[in-house]
């Protein structure tokens, strides 16, 4: 594989991996193209290959979200069992867009609620996580007012029902004809983005969520309470939100924060947690079989997906 547009995607047959003595090999049946393989596929920004190879990905299969069933075990597995249903997220080594995976027992991954299909097991953890993390890392808490901008995609759609299960008043702003799946996910208030201009409000927030990296700390410091917190998902205009995070606090006492999301099996389990207990549910937009992951990588690039695009395995190839 190299790095380049959508179509540098291939679907190719590869020797099926084995589960190493800690780890377990995974019969995937759903995984999904989302901003994070794109990312990673394109090598942009550039320097992510200091990351994933100079001049072409070291993992020739990308792929982060997963779900599937164990089909083996290493010999000193002792958490996991064949046939068991398991999701989880991957990001680094890679690997969910194929038939099988192999991942260590103790990485991101948990067995799956019951109550739930591969393809929505699938779609709760790329999105969700950089949610999680925005979050925490602001230290939301219960009546507190947040705006999320970008409230439909993988990140805000996760962000809005998280934010609420903290008791959080929750500002969404989306496009028109989102509105009511936006208010489904718990919203207090739903902006359409079409038919008024938000930065012109008179309401004041703690925290502004900037979920799909399409506004700036400047658009919205005057909306930001005293100690408000300016949060997004991308770099913004000239890379300069993670500068402005290092500066700390700027016009009395507002700032930016750039938080650095991390994966594991807690995070994993709190996810299938919050699914079980029908406080979360992703949102998901569209389903490819495997054989058209490339009209997939192209969907999602548009910019326009409507939470998260999955990619079906129980098919025929």
């Amino acid at each position: 594989m190299r790095y380049g547009p959508p179509e540098v995607v291939v679907i190719s047959d590869v020797e099926k991996p084995s589960p190493r003595t800690t780890g377990l090999l995974i019969k995937v049946h759903a995984t999904t193209v989302n901003r994070t393989d794109c990312a990673y596929r394109a090598a942009r920004p550039f320097f992510m290959r200091l990351l994933t190879g100079l001049t072409r990905p070291r993992s020739p299969v990308l792929g982060t979200e997963f779900a599937g069933v164990v089909e083996a075990v290493g010999s000193g597995v002792s958490s996991f069992h064949v046939g068991d249903r398991v999701f989880g997220y991957n990001e680094g080594p890679f690997g969910a867009h194929a038939e099988y995976m192999s991942i260590p027992e103790d990485a991101s991954v948990a067995t799956m609620p019951a109550s739930v299909t591969y393809q929505q097991a699938a779609a709760s953890t790329e999105g969700a996580h950089y949610a999680l993390a925005h979050i925490r890392a602001a230290k939301i808490h219960s009546g507190q007012d947040i705006l999320v901008y970008g409230a439909t995609g993988a990140i805000g759609s996760a962000a809005v029902q998280l934010l609420k299960n903290l008791g959080a008043r929750v500002t969404a702003v989306c496009g028109p004809g989102h509105l009511e799946l936006v208010r489904s996910l718990g919203a207090d208030r739903v902006i359409d983005y079409t038919a008024e201009d938000f930065t012109k409000g008179e309401q004041k927030y703690d925290v502004i969520l900037d979920s799909v990296g399409k506004i700036s700390f400047s658009q919205c410091k005057r909306l930001l309470k005293p100690r408000g917190i300016y949060i997004s998902s991308e770099l913004g205009p000239l890379a300069q939100n993670p500068f402005r995070a290092l500066i700390g606090p700027l016009h009395g006492g507002k700032k930016v924060m750039f938080p650095i999301p991390k994966h594991d099996k807690v995070m994993i389990g709190h996810f299938r947690n919050l699914i079980e207990s029908g406080e979360f549910r992703p949102v998901i937009d569209r389903t490819y079989p495997l054989d058209e992951i490339v009209d997939a990588y192209r969907y999602v690039e548009t910019g326009q997906k409507t939470g998260n695009v999955v990619i079906s395995l129980e098919g025929p190839r």
